[in-house]
């Protein structure tokens, strides 16, 4: 329902399209006054911290992995290191080359999906994916082309493509062979012409005109593009050690979300591709740079639209990135590693990775084998106050013009954000 006559709206999105779960948006203008704008997260919570309470450690990851069917390789890596600072366990190199690969993987598989699936509609002047195939069938074959790739790489590594099996404390239960991994290097060097003609298509398109300054908060690495380990580091000055993630993302209820929000430093912050990239653009591949030079991004970038142009940099990144760890796996060869066995039963550790939308963490306390303890934070939950902040702001600039079109310029920005429902309410 959206009505406008000018100084006064009345907007109820129930429930928005395009995005992961089940959300409205609520905006009510007055008089030319800004009475209401909200962003209603109305899922069910589903309680995985307390389901994972009492089970075995090695458990952990596997449940975990199941509170997504988009980035469940990042809560499966976040769970795994978490519980493996826990109880002192060292991985080896070549465990952390396969991880990184994997995590290419899904990064390539989700950023994908939300650019072509979920954002391109809007920008080629359709309501979804479904006529878009029929329009401009290119477009969609080279997304699935690309996908399918990005599904591979995750299967080869972790013995199947969603809700990864093969990963474990300590390393891997399954190793990929010769063959599987040279097929793939091959594959992605020929996928390089698909993201090639994706920084095209964006080049063409036109994104809203919007800023907003706000924090900004990702991992930092010294000597990579930071996906996992580091520290949490603020375009507003800061750094923290993951383990003093409590301190940094504050976390509090809202009457209409049932999903926590969070806020730092502001009253609130952006995680995500825009923020990864305004923290780390030193260290991006030197074609994900030229990417981004084509797309008229560069740090520090406060425009939320431009999230999307952010996932396609990191999907140059990542491609380069993982044909690099491919050569690397390929010249030195895969060799069969037992998993590191626990230094001890019982310890207490945090894991923070960089989820495709953004940083997550997952805290355990683990006494004889057992988790009695569990806490995760979202990625999309700490984005939800800022997702507000957007819209307040953004409002007031639109008032003039038709309800629909300002209906779709609230749903752009909310699907800009590439939310992820069911996780913020795990």
């Amino acid at each position: 329902m959206s009505k406008n006559n000018g100084d006064s709206l009345s907007l109820n999105v129930h429930y928005l399209t395009r995005i992961e779960g089940h959300g409205n948006i609520v905006v009510e203008v007055r008089g030319g006054v800004l009475e209401q704008c909200k962003f209603e997260v109305t899922e069910a919570p589903r309680f995985f911290e307390a389901m994972m309470r009492g089970l075995p450690y090695a458990q952990a990851p596997l449940l975990a992995s199941r509170i997504c069917g988009i980035c469940a390789v990042a809560h499966t890596t976040t769970a795994v290191h978490a519980i493996e600072k826990a109880l002192g366990v060292e991985v080896s190199r070549q465990t952390m080359l396969l991880r990184k690969l994997n995590y290419c993987g899904e990064m390539l598989d989700s950023h994908l999906l939300h650019i072509y699936m979920l954002v391109a509609p809007d920008l080629l002047g359709v309501g979804s994916v479904v006529p878009l195939a029929k329009s401009a069938p290119e477009v969609v074959g080279r997304a699935l082309r690309m996908k399918k790739i990005a599904g591979d790489i995750c299967a080869v590594v972790c013995g199947r493509h969603t809700h990864p099996i093969a990963m474990t404390i300590g390393g891997f239960t399954r190793y990929p062979s010769m063959e599987e991994l040279h097929d793939l290097s091959e594959r992605l060097e020929s996928m390089r012409a698909d993201v090639d003609a994706t920084v095209e298509l964006l080049q063409g398109l036109a994104l809203p005109a919007f800023e907003r300054d706000t924090e900004y908060l990702a991992l930092k690495c010294e000597d990579e593009y930071c996906f996992m380990n580091g520290s949490i580091g603020s375009t507003d000055g800061g750094v923290w050690p993951v383990e003093e993630y409590r301190q940094v993302t504050n976390e509090f209820l809202v009457a209409h979300s049932t999903a926590k929000h969070a806020r730092n430093v502001r009253q609130s912050y952006m995680v995500g591709s825009l923020a990864r990239f305004n923290l780390n653009y030193q260290q991006l591949h030197p074609k994900a740079k030229a990417a981004a030079a084509a797309l008229n991004l560069s740090p520090k970038c406060t425009n939320p639209f431009m999230n999307t142009v952010a996932q396609l940099v990191e999907i140059v990144h990542c491609c380069e990135n993982a044909i690099e760890i491919l050569r690397i796996l390929t010249e030195e060869g895969v060799a069969w590693e037992q998993p590191v066995s626990p230094a001890s039963l019982s310890g207490e550790g945090v894991g923070a990775c960089e989820a495709p939308r953004g940083t997550l963490y997952h805290h355990y306390v683990i006494k004889a084998g057992n988790i009695t303890e569990a806490n995760c934070i979202i990625p999309t939950a700490q984005n939800l106050a800022n997702i507000e902040a957007d819209m307040r702001v953004i409002v007031p600039t639109l008032l003039e013009n038709p309800a629909d079109r300002i209906r779709q310029s609230l749903e752009m920005l909310v699907r800009a954000y590439d939310p992820c429902v069911s996780c913020s309410v795990h």
